[in-house]
């Protein structure tokens, strides 16, 4: 289409656009990396025999850039051309080893794989770090974060059942999990330990993969020992956490027994002091341990997906990997899951229990109001009564006056020589004197409370 019609349509020149022979649309920006995100991470392909050590290294995000700057320095030392600075992941041939470097949330792993090997290197020590023979030991110690995971792993080539003498020497005669795996194209074996060289170790018989089911098998192996390690982090805090979750527990049940017996010494105040205290100390544990809980388990989640791809067999009188995490994993995961949610239902009775008592105490305060308007009510009585009272006084005061200038008034008219019968004078003045007095006194209240 015309630049012409393009401006008609409102679509601007700066935006990236695609065109067919029919249209021209404004394309999203994350478009092509949401295409790749995909297409990241592949599998590698790999030929047996070949030797592998993968290492996992818990790092912060403080040191991210460090971590890169050292890749640099690798990149630079074999003069290869260093990974973008936000990459996720960099795999490169450095000529005696192929590196595969891999970010993830809160660690990375560094897989080093070596092929250039002989079947003997395997049967008299399958674990001497073959695959770090050609890469910078200066460089290899320095390498950023802390290591969690460090794991050589051996692929052979063979059909024949591998004897119980090689598989004690590559794992030092300690109890091994294995089973037949990829539909009986390979064996796999491993101890899930620490050997004497500070590795865990995994062996792979490759009976007849090729190089793709070699490379994607090698890497979910991989895979299941480092996030079973991962996902065994928040264990040692969820053992720490249970004896202190259990303290609260007991203590608002105490609480909670202490507001239904409704004792007359039973302090609201202190006991709302007491439950807010509860509130922030298991909002605190939540706030500290929901990230890790939630990694654990998405950990253990990707641990189960990668021994389901596995379609392991039962080799006889070998426990298959799968059992063995089942066993041995789960029960961990299961106190890590149980301890979360007692974290989250403790929070949530204890905002029941907050709640119930305000209501309470609200209900109180009413009560006590209602007590307060009563007395007031009855105060204001006895006061108006009083004040009636008062006001009557009063009228017969000022009507005592009043008749008492009347009696000087006619007493003086009496001197003028004015004929006057002052009693009866005096008697027929005193209710009109009263009246006028009474409404007047009325007349004055009114005002005072139309003023007030």
């Amino acid at each position: 289409m015309s630049q012409k019609s393009s401006d008609q349509e409102g679509i601007s020149n700066d935006s990236p656009q695609f065109t067919t022979s029919a249209i021209m649309l404004e394309v999203h920006p994350n478009r092509a990396e949401l295409y790749e995100e995909l297409h990241n991470r592949p599998y590698p392909l790999v030929q047996t025999p070949c030797c592998v050590t993968h290492i996992a290294l818990f790092i912060t995000p403080e040191q991210r850039q460090q971590e890169y700057q050292h890749i640099l320095q690798l990149c630079l030392r074999f003069s290869i051309n260093p990974p973008a600075e936000n990459a996720s992941c960099f795999y490169q041939n450095f000529g005696g080893f192929e590196l595969r470097w891999e970010k993830h949330m809160e660690f990375s792993t560094y897989t080093f794989i070596s092929f250039d090997l002989e079947d003997k290197d395997f049967v008299d020590t399958p674990y001497n770090g073959l695959a770090l023979k050609y890469v910078p030991q200066d460089w290899l110690q320095n390498l950023t974060g802390k290591s969690m995971v460090a794991v050589h792993l051996a692929m052979v080539k063979g059909s024949e059942p591998l004897e119980q003498q090689y598989l004690d020497v590559a794992f030092e005669k300690m109890r091994i999990s294995g089973s037949t795996v990829a539909k009986n194209k390979a064996e796999v074996y491993t101890s899930f330990r620490i050997h004497s060289d500070g590795f865990s170790r995994i062996l792979i018989q490759d009976k007849s993969l090729n190089s793709y089911q070699a490379g994607r098998l090698m890497q979910r192996v991989l895979e299941i020992e480092t996030y079973r390690i991962m996902a065994l982090l928040s264990i040692p805090i969820a053992r720490k956490l249970a004896p202190k979750v259990l303290a609260m527990e007991d203590q608002l049940a105490t609480i909670n027994k202490s507001i239904a017996a409704v004792d007359e010494g039973f302090d609201d105040n202190a006991t709302l002091l007491e439950i807010s205290g509860l509130a922030a100390k298991i909002e605190e544990y939540r706030s500290a341990t929901n990230y890790r809980f939630g990694g654990t388990l998405a950990y253990y989640d990707i641990v189960n997906d990668r021994l389901t791809q596995l379609h392991e067999t039962e080799i006889s009188g070998v426990q298959t990997l799968k059992e063995f995490v089942d066993r041995r994993l789960g029960p961990g995961i299961k106190t890590c899951e149980a301890i979360k949610e007692r974290m989250e239902s403790l929070s949530l009775r204890i905002a029941q229990t907050s709640s119930m008592l305000r209501t309470s105490v609200e209900l109180s305060i009413e009560a006590q109001n209602q007590a307060l308007l009563s007395s007031m009510n009855h105060r204001s009585g006895l006061q108006l009564r009083l004040q009636q009272a008062v006001e009557g006084l009063s009228v017969a005061a000022i009507s005592y006056y009043f008749m008492g200038l009347l009696s000087y008034i006619f007493d003086a008219l009496t001197a003028q020589g004015i004929p006057v019968n002052k009693s009866t004078l005096l008697g027929a003045s005193v209710p009109i004197v009263i009246a006028i007095t009474w409404f007047s006194m009325k007349k004055l209240t009114r005002g005072l409370k139309h003023g007030q």
